[in-house]
């Protein structure tokens, strides 16, 4: 697989699983695993309060009109639902047992890309999007999107994709509130491999997304 270059490297050996995998950041070593586990999930993305309307990263996941409909604990329920089906919703990364990362990772189909009127379909095929990366604070800065990209792309071929696409922040030198930034920046995604494809008409916070790609044929 194109994997990330400098720091992110992997280690020897074919994963145990599937779509899981050991990744070295600097001296830490990171271990991306597809999330069939909840409570990872749930730390990384659900709120404080089991009643707030956080995302869940559902927003694109799922059709708008069921989108709205769940509130509160339902979301949660939803994503359980997905954590506990033949196809994980995305993947995490470990620094041992903790999570400390997230990426959302499905086919195109699955989602709202498939319908997206901002974001071009380049063609039939049954390509992967991956369109979320989320750090947890206190473990930014040390390469774990970096190895979340790559994991997600692992995970995608796994599951027999033949292209991954993603949607990033074009934002050159600029600097990009990191509430905003979880679709990824171009530069990180040119780094693990990924080719820009198409422009998009899509804008978030005052950045163009632009369509990159990665064929995994």
């Amino acid at each position: 697989m194109a994997s990330a270059a400098g720091a992110q490297t992997a280690s020897s050996g074919a994963p145990a699983v599937p779509g899981r995998r050991p990744w070295h950041c600097g001296p830490m070593t990171i271990e991306v695993r597809p999330a069939s586990a909840f409570e990872d999930v749930r730390t990384l993305l659900g709120p404080k309060s089991p009643t707030a309307n956080v995302c869940w990263c559902l927003s694109y996941r799922i059709p708008a009109k069921l989108n709205n409909e769940l509130r509160g604990p339902a979301r949660g329920e939803y994503v359980a639902g997905l954590c506990g089906s033949g196809t994980p919703p995305g993947v995490i990364a470990h620094q041992g047992e903790e999570p400390v990362g997230w990426a959302a990772v499905a086919p195109r189909a699955d989602t709202s890309f498939a319908r997206s009127r901002t974001i071009p379909h380049l063609d039939a095929l049954p390509v992967w999007s991956l369109w979320c990366i989320r750090v947890r604070p206190g473990h930014r800065g040390k390469g774990i999107s970096h190895a979340l990209i790559a994991g997600a792309v692992e995970f995608a071929r796994s599951h027999g994709a033949p292209v991954v696409e993603a949607y990033p922040l074009d934002n050159g030198t600029a600097r990009v509130d990191l509430t905003m930034a979880y679709p990824g920046l171009r530069k990180n995604f040119e780094r693990a491999g990924f080719v820009h494809a198409a422009d998009t008409t899509s804008v978030l916070a005052g950045h163009p997304r632009v369509l990159m790609r990665l064929d995994l044929r």
